[in-house]
């Protein structure tokens, strides 16, 4: 993209590079992100200092930071930059959906939601072409504040919660209850488990998450209600793998619903009580986003096929 004279670019264009200065911290990088050259940045960035008349920029060395003004400013730009998105997806949408939309979701989802509900929206919006991306819920966060994705399928527990994004907005898909899977052969394999009496594993290895820290801080926690401190012995991406070292005798494992494999002879799954808490689905995108008709016609179609 050219260096375009500062006058040429719409206030909104302006107010959308002082919310990439607000996310990426530097003029470089909001240059790289948008095409723009620094100087034109900068000088798109003082003209829209002197159209809200306060001080946005403030030098720090060689480079600039966010006055608590441009700060507050930014904030709501991210709001009227979504309404005004939402405007025009809103008045595009009375034709029959057409576009790509790019969905990510971890992987525990994608056979039980994501595949139906993209059958569902293949015979609903033929037009619509769904790409799929298979990501832990931190990298989905990521990947959608950037604009490289358009939708992800996130979770969280509700004992550790997740921070929503100003510029993100979230629906609910559902929830799941929590296991403890053991080894088959234990002594209570197959019996409810109270929190408190998993101080009865404190010598016993557990398995956490290789990618992710959500499950890690969910083991701490749990653990920590019941009076100990975990010993995390092995760290794996699969969950199938999760589920074999529990049943090779090599370790236990917290695992929601859609993560427990109930063919399996050597692994049993003993149901936590409610202390544990549940883990929580919900699928992301950018505020203003919701009523492009693509991703309008993926979101009703996940919505529908949740648990």
């Amino acid at each position: 993209m050219a260096e375009n004279d500062a006058g040429n670019l719409p206030g909104l264009g302006r107010l959308r590079l002082l919310v990439e200065l607000d996310r990426l911290g530097t003029m470089a990088a909001v240059a790289a992100s948008t095409g723009y050259g620094t100087s034109a940045v900068s000088k798109h960035l003082a003209v829209l200092e002197r159209e809200v008349g306060v001080r946005l920029l403030a030098p720090v060395g060689r480079r600039v930071q966010l006055t608590p003004a441009g700060r507050r400013l930014a904030e709501h730009a991210v709001g009227i930059l979504a309404a005004v998105e939402e405007a025009r997806a809103e008045l595009r949408g009375e034709s029959e959906p057409v576009g790509r939309v790019r969905l990510a979701s971890f992987f525990s989802a994608v056979e039980p939601v994501v595949l139906p509900a993209l059958a569902r929206l293949r015979e609903r919006c033929p037009r619509v072409e769904a790409e799929v991306l298979e990501h832990e819920p931190e990298h989905t966060v990521d990947l959608l504040r950037s604009g490289e994705i358009d939708l992800g399928v996130v979770y969280d527990y509700s004992l550790v919660p997740r921070t929503v994004p100003p510029e993100l907005s979230a629906r609910r898909l559902g929830e799941q209850p929590l296991y403890l899977a053991v080894p088959a052969d234990h002594g209570d394999a197959g019996r409810p488990v109270a929190v408190p009496a998993l101080v009865d594993f404190a010598a016993t290895g557990w398995i956490g998450n290789s990618r992710g820290t959500d499950d890690d801080e969910l083991v701490q926690r749990v653990c920590a209600i019941a009076g100990f401190t975990p010993r995390i012995t092995h760290r794996v991406d699969s969950l199938h793998l999760v589920n074999s070292l529990v049943g090779a005798g090599l370790g236990v494992a917290l695992l929601a619903e859609w993560g427990i494999e109930r063919d399996r002879s050597d692994v049993a799954f003993r149901p936590l009580d409610p202390l544990a808490g549940t883990r929580r689905c919900f699928l992301l995108a950018r505020t203003g986003q919701w009523a492009w008709p693509p991703i309008s016609a993926l979101a009703s179609a996940l919505a529908e096929c949740r648990p």
